[in-house]
């Protein structure tokens, strides 16, 4: 009995034993809680189509075993009699693994919720997990932030002034990487406006592909030729950009000239019969066949149409098959097709 009456460091070494076994006991109370809550929302979560449990449970999971061992510490320490000094401190370090386990939680929150979202969108909307990814790059950014103003506040700094100062080191570094910080500004703009998404075959100028991935930075896009093309998020935006994926139906406009010498009995039936033989092709809607004008060399016709469908190959298909009608209406009634010639009178 009177080793347990020993004193060591203002606490007698019963004491010192009753405080390690409440650390210990506290920390293990404290995982058996965890694991039978994170049991038994893994129960519920199976039985219900709710994502809240789900959540929860994933949130409770991230919980740190050195912070859930340092709380179990404090919860001994305070069975102990302690200086000032060092009971201070170990407030601080116990409020420093609780904000910090708290910033564990809010990434665990926001990771969970935004893979849970992105995982539905993903098959109706490929560009909404690009925007997914922006959001949570941008959701850590805030909960970190708020967790070290929480701990520097603890800290006894004044978090007022250091707010101001970074209010002016942010603007003089917003200034410094205006263009990067224009580029991540723009591609949320084009993830939330969707102007274009993943799988979407864009022009741009004269460079033109599909769209494989929007960045923070860039937008990449493979061309038809096989490289890869990278863009500015911020000259993509500051552009004119024509998106071909939704385009509902094709308009297409051909022009043919035939020569002079054409009978004109022969030049009146031409618009009439170019108009059935485009009504007579599948696909396709007819809106006009007009003599146009007196060319150079030609009697010149245009002819317009829509193909009902934005496949290049189907327009291209139509357009080969309405040709070859032509041609052969053309050669079964002798009309010829002008190019370029030149009569050139001598006087004498």
């Amino acid at each position: 009995m009177d080793v347990l009456e020993t004193t060591y460091l203002n606490n007698t070494v019963l004491e010192w034993i009753i405080a390690i076994g409440l650390a210990i006991g506290s920390y293990f109370v404290i995982k058996v809680v965890k694991l039978f809550i994170v049991h038994r929302l893994g129960v519920v979560a199976k039985r219900t189509t709710s994502q809240i449990d789900d959540v929860l449970m994933e949130i409770i999971k991230r919980t740190n075993s050195l912070v859930v061992a340092i709380v179990a510490l404090y919860f001994g320490s305070l069975f102990l009699t302690l200086p000032d000094n060092i009971d201070h401190i170990i407030k601080i370090i116990v409020t420093m693994a609780f904000f910090l386990q708290v910033a564990v939680w809010g990434n665990a929150l926001t990771d969970t919720l935004l893979a849970r979202i992105s995982k539905v969108r993903r098959e109706k909307d490929p560009g909404s997990a690009s925007a997914l990814t922006a959001i949570s790059f941008f959701a850590r950014i805030v909960v970190w932030s708020v967790v070290a103003f929480l701990i520097l506040d603890n800290f006894g700094v004044n978090i007022t002034t250091l707010v101001a100062g970074l209010g002016v080191g942010g603007i003089a570094i917003a200034l410094a990487i205006q263009n990067i910080l224009g580029d991540v500004f723009c591609s949320v703009a084009i993830l939330m406006d969707k102007p274009f998404e993943v799988g979407d075959f864009i022009i741009v100028g004269d460079l033109m592909g599909s769209v494989e991935k929007i960045g923070i930075k860039t937008t990449r896009v493979r061309s038809l030729s096989g490289e890869q093309l990278i863009f500015s998020n911020t000259d993509l935006v500051s552009t004119r950009i024509r998106n071909y994926k939704r385009m509902n139906e094709r308009r297409v406009v051909f022009s043919f000239g035939v020569t002079y010498q054409t009978p004109i009995e022969k030049v009146e039936a031409i618009p009439e019969t170019v108009k059935k033989i485009i009504q007579s092709t599948s696909d396709t809607r007819f809106d006009r066949v007009h003599f146009k004008e007196y060319g150079d060399s030609a009697l010149a016709f245009e002819c317009v149409y829509y193909v009902l469908s934005a496949d290049y190959n189907i327009y291209m298909d139509t357009q080969q098959q309405i040709n070859l009608e032509i041609l052969r209406y053309f050669e079964k009634e002798g009309i010829e097709f002008a190019y370029p010639t030149q009569t050139l009178y001598i006087a004498k």
